[in-house]
Formats: C-alpha cells, structure tokens, sequence
C-alpha cells in the first residue's frame, strides 16, 4: 500500500429502511469508507443493502459501544425507523461513550392537509383509548396490535409485512403485505372492508403513504401516532445529506 494512502473510514449505518438502502446505495465502492449495514432481522427476508451486512440486535448501548471499539467503527449513521426509539437510545449512549460521531437520518413526517381528518395522539395506548369508529384498518406495525388485543366491540382489519405478535384482538382478519400501495387500491380496500377508521404511526415517506390520500378520498377519520421525541443528536433528512456529513467527518 502506499504509504500517503489513508485507510478507509468504517462507517455503521444502522438500518433497514429505505433511506439506510439508498445511503448504502450512494457508499458502495467508495474507496473512502467501508460500510457495515446492520438489520434488526424482524422480517424474515429483508431487502440487503450492498456491502457488508450484520442481522440483529446488539443487545443494548453497553454491548453496542463494547462492538463499535471491537470493530473500530469511526462513524455510525442510525437510519432507523422512526419510532425505533430503544435503538436510537442506544446509538446515542453508545456513541457518546465511544467518542464516536453520530448522525441521525431521518424522512421527514407526514403533514395533514386542509381536508384531512387527523387526530393527532401520543402513543399507542391513546390511539386505542380514541377510537371513533367500529371497522379500524390498523397499520401501525407487527409489534403494535396488542395494544388494540382487548377491543372487543370492533371488528379490526390489521396489515403488517409479517404476522403480528399476538395477541391480536378478537375480531380480526389480518392482511400480510408490503408496500408500495397504490391510491387506487388503497380506497378499494378499504371500501371492501367499510372502513371507518384509520390508525396508523407517522412514519413519513411515500411507501405507504397512499392510505392517506385513501383516507382523504373516502372522508374517513385517521388516527395519527406522534414520533417519539427526539434525540439530542445531529439530524439529517436525505441520504445525500448524510452522505455528505460523512465526507466531513473524514
């Protein structure tokens, strides 16, 4: 090797999404960094990135930093779900204790427009404590219908990319599929079932995003789950951003 080469920068870029697919799209073959991109492993064949990829947890911030030393890691993107909360907790722990820069990328959320019907809520539990109808289409993710588990006056139409953790709520048909959806679909779905009620997180994006314009078209209230609140941690919204922040990090 020559001896003014500097060694690629190895970067983690915590993901799964599709912001983390593109940004490891962007990186890949750059002689400047080496990518690790890291899946939580909860689908059961996810889409992988190009480059090297780890599948699952690292078991919490202390294990985390322990990794990021072990593997010499000299910068970590967390471009994970919006409302992976615990992980982002402890990318943030972790990093700090490493000394190791940290960059958040995010999509930005969904905005309501003037003919929406969105009830804004904070958590789970307040979406299932205000619902105002009785067919729900509930499209907050595998791991969020036991919240809705002891709603026995609804009927529920639950839509996940793969089967919900139990419990689920008694009267149910759940609905296994991944985006993108489109409009049209989406209204006839809904249609099909007579929804009247829509629940869903703000997760932000265009990949599901066709419900709401569903939602819109028929008239039909949405439940909304606020993000949890954020980090104080660098934030970025685009993967060439991100991209960029690590040129700068360089």
């Amino acid at each position: 090797m020559d001896g003014n080469a500097r060694a690629a920068r190895r970067v983690l870029l915590l993901g799964g999404t599709a912001e983390a697919r593109e940004l490891a799209v962007l990186l890949d073959g750059r002689p400047e960094f080496e990518v690790i991109s890291s899946l939580a492993g909860r689908v059961a064949a996810p889409e992988l990135p190009p480059g090297r990829t780890r599948v699952g947890g690292f078991g919490g911030p202390d294990e985390l930093r322990a990794w990021l030393e072990t593997e010499r890691i000299d910068a970590v993107i967390d471009a994970t779900h919006p409302f992976a909360a615990r992980m982002t907790a402890s990318a943030v722990a972790a990093t700090s204790a490493a000394n190791v820069p940290l960059l958040l990328l995010r999509r930005p959320g969904w905005i309501a427009g003037a003919q929406d019907d969105w009830r804004r809520v904070p958590s789970l539990r307040a979406a299932a404590a205000n619902l105002p109808g009785k067919r729900v289409f509930l499209t907050t993710g595998r791991g969020s219908v036991t919240a809705f588990a002891s709603d026995t006056t609804r009927w529920f139409l639950i839509r996940s990319v793969e089967p919900p953790t139990p419990p689920t709520p008694p009267h149910a048909h759940i609905l296994l599929a991944k985006g993108p959806f489109e409009v049209k679909d989406e209204i006839a779905l809904m249609r099909r079932h007579a929804i009247d009620t829509l629940v869903t997180k703000d997760s932000g994006g265009q990949m599901t995003a066709a419900k709401l314009t569903a939602a819109r078209h028929l008239a039909l209230p949405v439940i909304m789950i606020d993000r949890p609140p954020p980090p104080n941690a660098p934030t970025t919204s685009t993967a060439k951003s991100a991209a960029k922040w690590l040129f700068t990090q360089a």
